[in-house]
């Protein structure tokens, strides 16, 4: 088994744990928290063996095989080279890191100490993910990629009633995009490489981060339009638009229905099975690389995260979105 030590303690750390378990072959055996209280507390609700209050401490003590990281997007870079610089590997939420300053140093403190990097982007690793790659020559020349994620924040009205909230402060590198665009632009760099040209807008918030916004991704004979939002819902199905049949996807995030809508009016559904939790698939792609001692995953590769992100600084140029990380301070 893979024993792995969870950094972090919110609600993505359950379903990693549920998942990790319905896997097969990885373990969740420790929990590194700020307090001691908070992270007796997750160890005891879900049989954690171990509580540390230190990442350090954590991967030195022979305890955990690999870290997954689920701490504060402003965190990841800082956690995840502290466990990198000694050899442990290496699963970080998305985004994998604030901005491609960042995440540069972590993909060099991996390859310097040959420990595998990956980032828990788990749509691109779903079965319906690798379906979707499969039927686009079915399309014919592609003109169009859409993706619509807008999800209203449970944390939202508190925002507008003058209460903190983390979602929406910038010293911790959050906001829509980060948060849930990158949903949309991930898979499109997956399918078709890095954007000639990126178009952005958004709507700030009081505290500077995006409540909304959009982007088009400029490639060669066709466009990406991303949508996403944290103070709206959206119900709009993914479509990837060629001259010949449209796929269309139930969802950007999570995909598992999938259609092909030909000119005709022929609809052909595409079979996909999804027998287990949703995170199992890319915990299965990480401890697979790890027993096999490749250092980097093909589908979530490190080239996929840093263009990602090479989007997402551009976007936030474009639209005035600014983290402290951006000026290398740290939360």
């Amino acid at each position: 088994m893979i024993r792995f030590g969870i950094v972090g303690t919110g609600k993505i750390t359950e379903e990693f744990i549920t998942s990790a378990r319905a896997a097969g072959d990885a373990e969740p055996v420790a929990v590194c928290s700020r307090t001691e209280e908070a992270g007796a507390i997750h160890a005891g609700k879900h049989g954690l063996a171990h509580v540390f209050t230190s990442l350090p401490d954590m991967v030195r003590s022979g305890k955990v095989d690999a870290v997954y990281i689920a701490s504060p997007n402003s965190f990841h870079a800082r956690q995840a080279i502290a466990a990198l610089e000694r050899g442990v590997p290496v699963l970080v939420e998305k985004p994998a890191a604030s901005n491609v300053i960042e995440f540069d140093a972590m993909i060099a403190t991996a390859r310097k100490n040959g420990t595998l990097l990956m980032e828990a982007m788990k749509s691109t690793l779903v079965p319906a993910f690798e379906a979707i790659r499969e039927q686009l020559p079915k399309l014919g020349i592609i003109r169009h990629y859409f993706a619509s994620y807008c999800q209203y924040s449970s944390r939202y009205d508190a925002h507008l009633a003058g209460e903190y909230r983390n979602a929406f402060d910038p010293a911790l590198s959050n906001g829509s995009l980060l948060d849930i665009g990158i949903y949309g632009v991930f898979p499109a760099i997956r399918l078709f490489g890095a954007p000639k040209t990126v178009q952005a807008s958004a709507g700030l918030l009081s505290t500077g981060v995006d409540g909304y916004g959009s982007l088009i991704l400029g490639y060669e004979g066709m466009d990406a339009v991303i949508l996403h939002a944290k103070n709206s819902d959206s119900w709009l199905p993914a479509e990837i638009q060629g001259e010949k049949a449209t796929l269309r996807l139930d969802r950007i995030n999570l995909p598992e229905k999938v259609e092909l809508l030909y000119r005709d009016g022929r609809v052909e559904n595409i079979p996909v099975s999804r027998p287990d939790p949703f995170m199992t698939y890319e915990i299965r792609e990480f401890t697979r690389l790890l027993r096999n001692g490749e250092k980097e995953s093909r589908v979530n590769s490190l080239s996929v995260s840093l263009e990602t992100l090479r989007v997402m600084d551009e976007a936030r140029r474009q639209t005035g979105v600014a983290y402290p990380a951006d000026a290398g301070e740290q939360a």
